[in-house]
């Protein structure tokens, strides 16, 4: 690749776990599971492909990335053990496809990232900041923790309802849509805590106090360093609460410097069509090898055989 093809380059870095859940629950609350004739049940990995092609046809990257969560220990559940301890356990039926999924992405002839110790969401951070020097950047995710990540290079598409319906964040939207800048996210999180994530932040302060006082004093430090300026009630809050509200950000917080190797011209997006058809066929998909065609590909000449 040519240094001046890089401005060029769009980067498509992928949230794998928020597709393979998304694409599990949209189609199992019917109660029907699709599955091999062996047994073997699909349906997570059936919907994943589809989200995905979804996002090549109206993203149109030059290159591709799936990143991983490769197990629950990470360095946020060393910091704090509660960390995302409130989930309950992954459905009998998609755990089958968490490796499954991986060999599908493997056989298409996309990279696979993941670090142990690391959240997926590391793996993005790091790559899109490593990639947003040079090209643009797109992360496919339905998680609005990664709109810190957001720069005049990198937007988040945030899957919404239904096929092809995203909420495309660039600086502009995120400000126009939530109020915040990308390092404000992060003090969101600090102040208010992350249901999900199960950490509680400042006890007693919501999304409105936290967006409040961020447009106020621009950051946790502009807040602590104006405690006498608050209510008696909001400072008494914060000053009970200060180790967590420091945590919380901590945990907050997406890392931009794992050891993550991913070299880019590894990554372009081309498919290893023969296998992925392969492979497709092997899991009795084969609705889904009409997507595979009108797609660059290492072995064009598959379908005239």
């Amino acid at each position: 690749m040519h240094a001046n093809d890089n401005n060029e380059n769009t980067i498509l870095l992928v949230d794998g776990m928020a597709l393979l859940f998304r694409a599990y629950y949209a189609t199992s609350y019917t109660g029907y599971i699709r599955k091999t004739s062996a047994g073997l049940p699909t349906n997570a990995v059936y919907g994943f492909i589809q989200y995905f092609f979804d996002a090549i046809n109206t993203f149109k990257p030059t290159h591709t990335i799936c990143c991983w969560d490769m197990g629950k220990s990470t360095f946020r559940t060393e910091h704090y053990d509660q960390y995302k301890q409130n989930r309950p356990d992954a459905p009998l039926e998609l755990i089958p496809q968490f490796d499954l999924v991986k060999e599908v992405v493997a056989e298409m002839g996309i990279q696979n990232v993941g670090i142990v110790g690391y959240e997926a969401d590391d793996c993005i951070g790091t790559l899109s900041r490593r990639f947003g020097e040079h090209s643009n950047v797109v992360i496919l995710t339905g998680d609005h923790d990664m709109l810190q990540l957001v720069t005049d290079k990198v937007k988040v598409a945030i899957m919404k309802k239904g096929k092809l319906n995203y909420a495309v964040y660039d600086l502009e939207l995120l400000l126009s849509d939530k109020q915040l800048t990308p390092p404000q996210v992060i003090d969101m999180k600090g102040l208010m805590g992350d249901v999900s994530d199960n950490y509680p932040g400042v006890k007693g302060i919501g999304e409105k106090t936290a967006l409040k006082l961020l447009q106020d004093y621009g950051s946790i430090e502009g807040i602590l360093s104006n405690l006498e300026s608050l209510t008696k009630g909001i400072r008494t809050k914060i000053e009970n609460d200060i180790d967590m509200l420091h945590l919380s950000r901590s945990l907050a917080t997406i890392k931009l410097d794992v050891p993550v190797e991913c070299e880019l011209a590894n990554c372009l997006w081309k498919l290893s069509r023969a296998s992925a058809i392969r492979k497709f066929e092997e899991l009795e998909f084969g609705g889904l090898t009409k997507l595979l065609e009108g797609h660059p590909a290492e072995d064009l000449d598959i379908f005239a055989m």
